[in-house]
């Protein structure tokens, strides 16, 4: 009996400490959101308006992880193991983004984005973060409610250039109610493997919280055939340089990829084919139509606009055109490949240009004073109560 009751009280401790831990980092700003609302207005926003068919598209992964100093590591290679086993499938930008860590390139200080990877939270509400120059420590353990994550974002934006809402079909907790609610982030990351259909970012497109979308490996195994060059995006940049890339991203002049695992497990094969993939040739606006043209005929062209409607679909073709109508806040392109590959653009929404340069419903959240001081004194007192609990029944 007496072992017994020492294993309770140290299991009754743990609990009580893990939910000090979940109290003490729940603090947060609460936010009353605005209603969804989509876009409008007379011109269409083209995020391809500086695509220039005399630059080549250069290929980028923005979130690879790789070994780091400390006891968390996620990948057991090397900065220089990891960019060399890119450099096998020609890409000319790999940024390191290291879960709270910022790690340079190691060998090219021209395209050593600055930028990491926020959270550790049990969540898995990860934020790719460019720019800041330093890390953002704090996290929420359990990351429950919208306002909670709104709160991260906003922070992080604040210091940084660019935030990228990470693989949201991973993050648990994510529903479409809050993706119709958050905003703050530049980029959603797209794909992440599970999926070729996007939802999350047609939830926030559809209620008017316009974002561009990258899809990128998340590496911790260049080892493995199908953990590498799986997800990819390609630039139209001058150049791999921080300024140029960063650039690039805010504006939205690039395209994101599904390749598959050619080879099965065959390096050498999936080496090859990757160097003659199928690419957008062209893309972009005229009057009010939205075009985009490849280099190889596709199995299917899928055009989606709000809530997440098929506008159009066409088959066996290289290129499309659709006229946006007066109706469509927004519309896309998915196209599908014989072999599995898919290219996905960014999208092109309705906006008056003479009042934002980007797509805007305006302010979409503020903050509540009264809910903030009741939700944090609410904090306290649990973890006060939760203290006190502590205090008498495992010190006591």
């Amino acid at each position: 009996m007496a072992v017994l009751k020492i294993v309770l009280k140290i299991f009754a401790s743990l609990l009580l400490v893990a939910l000090l831990a979940v109290i003490a980092t729940s603090v947060s700003v609460v936010y009353h959101f605005l209603p969804p609302k989509p876009f409008s207005g007379k011109d269409i926003f083209n995020p391809y308006r500086n695509f220039s068919t005399t630059l080549p598209w250069k290929r980028a992964n923005f979130h690879t992880h790789t070994r780091v100093e400390g006891l968390l590591n996620e990948c057991d290679y090397t900065p220089e193991q990891a960019i060399e086993y890119y450099d096998e499938f020609d890409y000319n930008i790999v940024t390191l983004s290291n879960h709270n860590a910022l790690t340079a390139h190691p060998t090219d200080t021209t395209h050593s984005n600055t930028l990491y990877e926020h959270g550790y939270n049990l969540f898995k509400f990860h934020k790719l973060v460019f720019g800041s120059g330093a890390v953002n420590r704090f996290d929420h353990l359990l990351p429950l409610f919208a306002f909670q994550k709104q709160w991260q974002m906003d922070m992080l934006a604040a210091t940084a250039d660019l935030v990228v809402l990470n693989h949201p079909y991973r993050t648990h907790t994510i529903t479409k109610r809050q993706m119709e609610r958050l905003a703050g982030y530049d980029i959603v990351e797209l794909d992440s493997g599970k999926g070729t259909e996007n939802e999350y970012w047609d939830w926030a497109l559809s209620a008017g919280r316009y974002s561009f979308g990258i899809a990128n490996d998340d590496l911790h195994h260049p080892e493995r055939t199908n953990a590498i060059a799986v997800r990819c995006n390609f630039l139209c940049t001058p150049s791999e340089s921080y300024d140029d890339v960063c650039k690039t991203l805010s504006e939205g002049c690039y395209y994101a990829m599904r390749i598959p695992d050619y080879g099965a497990g065959d390096r050498e094969v999936k080496i090859a084919k990757n160097r003659t993939i199928p690419y957008i040739k062209n893309i972009g606006t005229t009057n009010e139509a939205v075009f985009i043209a490849l280099s190889e005929c596709a199995d299917s062209i899928k055009i989606t606009g709000q809530d997440r409607a098929t506008l159009a679909v066409h088959y066996g073709t290289d290129s499309v055109g659709y006229r946006m109508r007066a109706t469509d806040p927004y519309s896309r392109f998915t196209a599908y490949f014989a072999e599995g590959e898919v290219i996905y653009s960014n999208p092109f929404a309705r906006y008056d240009a003479s009042v934002a340069p980007l797509p805007t419903v305006g302010d979409t959240h503020s903050r509540s004073i009264p809910l903030t001081v009741l939700y944090n004194l609410a904090l306290a007192l649990l973890f006060v109560g939760v203290s006190t609990l502590f205090y008498k029944t495992i010190i006591w």
